[in-house]
């Protein structure tokens, strides 16, 4: 189950770590969840990004599907492969690797910081892509 990151930060990371357990536990079951549940509570201009971010770093875990708002065209245009720009960051961000954020446009930054608030590395706040 997905909860909101708003008010359970480290809930998402432990997602994360039960889907990546999945297989073992389960051999061949395939997992899927509601996406919208982890920007649930927060501003809506606010609530894209953490999907798109959210449904990145659960694929990189192993999340099979996940329930989508189809009308979010960058959602599935990284979905389809459209923006490996933004895969790379967040997996980068997954993996702990060095980042140069002064050298990433607007929007990759805004990843970085929406994946370390997933993460549970910054504190969720509505202002965090300000800081």
């Amino acid at each position: 189950v997905v909860t909101p990151v708003n008010i359970q930060q480290p809930q998402s990371v432990s997602l994360m770590h039960f889907t990546e357990m999945l297989p073992d536990m389960a051999p061949g079951a395939k997992s899927t969840c509601g996406l919208s549940n982890v920007s649930n509570g927060a501003p809506d201009h606010l609530r894209p990004i953490l999907n798109r971010t959210f449904m990145v770093m659960l694929e990189k875990k192993g999340m099979y599907s996940c329930i989508a708002d189809a009308y979010d065209e960058a959602l599935i245009a990284i979905a389809r492969g459209k923006r490996p720009d933004i895969v790379e960051v967040i997996h980068k961000v997954m993996d702990d690797e060095e980042i140069d954020i002064g050298s990433l446009s607007k929007e990759l930054q805004d990843y970085v910081k929406t994946t370390k608030v997933i993460l549970g590395n910054s504190l969720y706040s509505d202002s965090w892509l300000d800081l």
